[in-house]
């Protein structure tokens, strides 16, 4: 039987099993300082021949990375946007086109395929990837660039891309600092050194424990963010978690069961884990987020169901995203460790 013990969430013995885990997520910060400063040169060399060529007619974003830069971009970019997470390129996609990849691990070879069609098809291309890396290889063409990745993660070298198209003004200002300012804040508030009491990260873990989470955001790039820690909380617990839209979601609020206090979810025949509500407010003032969160809010109240909210109040849209993505990482860990089997 799998129980979770929330006194593990304090003890410093438990807490050194997953040690190595927590300090990857403390530096989460530190390695969008050290990318945007390892691309800063080539990232002002692009700029620069970027000046010298006439906008481009669209903005493709290729490989499987390519849905955070679309979740973005595509409310912002003056030119026509398109993610293209496939392993090759539209088939109208050609020298008047600018190709934008993320490739922080370098090594997917349907990736270097689709960057090898573009250097051959005269586009533009950035690409965010390890230098030396396959990738990276076959980003070689007169109007290739290689903005250096090399700490593998995602996020960092999203900021890259994103802080090199805003300055070609293809996208909106991201402000690199920023976004690792609000990753610190979050290591700050979520640490493993922070007690329980006060620590939003491990009370998430314990309201989880016993629950379905239901993750929902509002804007387009909270809603990616539930996505993101819906999947964390399935790989830490092994258990459902789901994400979605609101009318998605709904259904799952309403079908919830009057709570029995003496009803044990994970008794055989039992109920079964009832949902928790996990809203993650980045903050947005649309009307049609604002009603959307108001009938999830008020049908949770209905039903019984608990609601737990993470919030950020980060300067910009991307700082805000990787805030409330990082603290609902910091939550699956805890809840990894607080379950325990008998």
């Amino acid at each position: 039987m799998t129980w979770f013990d929330e006194a593990r969430l304090d003890d410093d013995s438990a807490l050194g099993t997953i040690d190595l885990r927590l300090r990857h997520l403390a530096e989460s910060g530190s390695r969008v300082r050290r990318e945007v400063g390892n691309a800063s040169e080539a990232a002002d060399g692009a700029v620069e021949r970027a000046r010298e060529l006439d906008r481009p007619r669209a903005v493709i974003a290729a490989g499987p990375d390519s849905r955070l830069l679309r979740a973005v971009l595509e409310p912002w970019c003056p030119v026509p946007f398109v993610a293209w997470p496939g392993p090759a390129l539209p088939g109208w996609a050609g020298s008047l086109d600018l190709v934008v990849v993320l490739a922080p691990d370098g090594s997917d070879s349907g990736t270097a395929s689709a960057v090898a069609e573009a250097v051959r098809r005269g586009c533009q291309v950035v690409v965010a990837c390890p230098p030396g890396s396959l990738v990276a290889e076959h980003t070689v063409g007169r109007y290739a660039t290689v903005l250096p990745s090399t700490t593998g993660d995602q996020l960092a070298a999203a900021v890259v891309m994103l802080s090199y198209l805003h300055r070609v003004q293809l996208g909106p200002e991201t402000a690199p600092d920023s976004v690792a300012d609000a990753l610190d804040q979050v290591a700050m508030d979520c640490g493993p050194r922070k007690d329980l009491a006060v620590n939003e990260a491990k009370m998430l873990a314990i309201a989880l424990a016993d629950a379905t989470p239901v993750v929902w955001g509002g804007s387009v790039l909270a809603a990616r963010a539930a996505r993101r820690v819906a999947e964390q909380v399935r790989r830490a617990s092994g258990r459902t978690a789901i994400a979605g839209d609101a009318e998605h979601l709904l259904p799952v609020i309403e079908a919830a069961r009057p709570r029995d206090v003496f009803d044990d979810p994970f008794a055989e025949g039992g109920s079964g884990p009832r949902p928790v509500l996990v809203v993650l407010d980045d903050g947005s003032e649309d009307a049609t987020v604002r009603e959307q969160r108001g009938r999830l809010q008020a049908t949770a109240a209905e039903r019984g169901v608990r609601l737990e909210t993470v919030t950020s109040e980060a300067p910009t849209d991307v700082a805000r995203y990787a805030s409330l993505m990082l603290s609902g990482t910091y939550a699956s860990e805890y809840l990894r460790l607080g379950l325990v089997e008998d």
